[in-house]
């Protein structure tokens, strides 16, 4: 009887008058004891409500039952499809919608939804793959924003690839540590062709040299990358490195000279089919014949081939991976080439890019020296 007056009464009541009257019943249906049969007649008169001709009546139903967990999907779903203002309730906080749900939403819906999916409390796994594959950069950042995201790693490598030339998702990512090194790699990337893009730089530096600094700059970056990649990171980073035309016999030389052994044998194996235990092995014991060989099924030439076996069996000498640069390895590799008389094309192209790389990497040593010094004396 009361929901039959309330029906009546709602026929000719105000806006405002309707508006709290709804609100209130959606608070009642959850809060109050009520039998079963008011219950049914309750809802009834909620379901009624959806087809109110003033938003504010359906806003008002919304903001009533948008939290709770046992309302029924006849009355969250019609309210998700409503206008922005009364749908953005409960897309943004109902617990009813399930996944499936909310990735149609985001599919079929604006900015302004995949935004307001991406805030919610807890963001599942699929649902951000869903967003990183059609959002915008908004709803991105709302999402990398989100603590309650659970934003995986293949995710965080769709976003990457997508995103890569925006500075602010760029650095959202980077601050990540389960970021995969493929995808830290990409962005490291995007910086240093927006760097080169900027028309003043390349009037100041000269289109030339700073094609030279960029390769050179993005070679190292992604040797020291390579030192901090996990062992599951390393077969991705490689293949990454591959398709992208990056394992050059310069960077497979930058990557020998500063002891990435691990990076440099998974890349070999890569690059030659060969179980990458067989690569080590031959890298780490073979003899000069069959260390060549393996360079040579690499693709490397027997020129450039027989400059990698020189600077592998200087590192054995070197004993170990952390002599680097500065251990002797480049000195030595370049003083045997040049007394050797040799003027091969390639092979000297590739001391020649050891040694700008040796002396960079000794002046950046020398201003650490004095900066150190400079603090002693402070």
């Amino acid at each position: 009887m009361i929901i039959q007056s309330f029906l009546r009464w709602a026929e000719t009541a105000k806006t405002s008058e309707r508006a709290r009257a709804a609100n209130a019943l959606g608070r009642a249906w959850l809060h109050s004891d009520m039998s079963a049969d008011e219950r049914e007649a309750a809802l009834m008169a909620m379901t009624w409500l959806l087809d109110d001709p003033s938003p504010k009546v359906r806003l008002a139903l919304a903001e009533s039952i948008a939290d709770a967990q046992d309302v029924p999907r006849t009355l969250v779903l019609p309210l998700a499809h409503d206008q922005p203002q009364i749908a953005s309730q409960v897309i943004a906080r109902s617990p009813v919608l399930s996944d499936v749900d909310l990735v149609d939403l985001a599919g079929r819906g604006d900015s302004v939804t995949r935004v307001l999916i991406a805030s919610r409390f807890v963001v599942s796994q699929p649902l951000c793959a869903a967003i990183a594959e059609v959002g915008a950069d908004a709803e991105i950042e709302t999402l990398l924003d989100n603590p309650g995201a659970i934003v995986g790693r293949n995710t965080l490598r769709r976003i990457a690839e997508r995103f890569s030339d925006h500075p602010h998702i760029r650095e959202m990512l980077l601050e990540r540590e389960e970021l995969p090194s493929d995808s830290r790699h990409l962005l490291a990337v995007g910086v240093s062709e927006s760097l080169c893009a900027s028309e003043l730089i390349r009037q100041v530096v000269g289109e030339r040299r700073l094609d030279r600094i960029k390769r050179e700059a993005c070679d190292t970056a992604t040797v020291v990358l390579a030192g901090g990649a996990t062992a599951e990171d390393m077969p991705d980073f490689v293949e990454h490195l591959r398709r992208d035309g990056r394992l050059t016999p310069a960077f497979l030389m930058q990557a020998l000279c500063m002891g990435r052994l691990d990076f440099f044998a998974m890349s070999v194996a890569n690059l030659s089919g060969m179980a990458e235990r067989r690569v080590r092995s031959i890298i780490t014991d073979g003899r000069f014949h069959a260390v060549r060989a393996l360079f040579e099924s690499a693709g490397l030439a027997r020129e450039i081939s027989e400059v990698f076996v020189d600077a592998t069996m200087l590192w054995r000498k070197a004993e170990g991976i952390n002599q680097g640069l500065f251990g002797g390895l480049a000195d030595r590799l370049i003083s045997g080439f040049r007394q050797a008389g040799r003027t091969d094309g390639q092979a000297s192209e590739l001391i020649d890019m050891v040694e700008r790389l040796h002396i960079t990497e000794y002046r950046q040593s020398a201003r650490a020296y004095a900066s150190f010094l400079a603090l002693e004396a402070a």
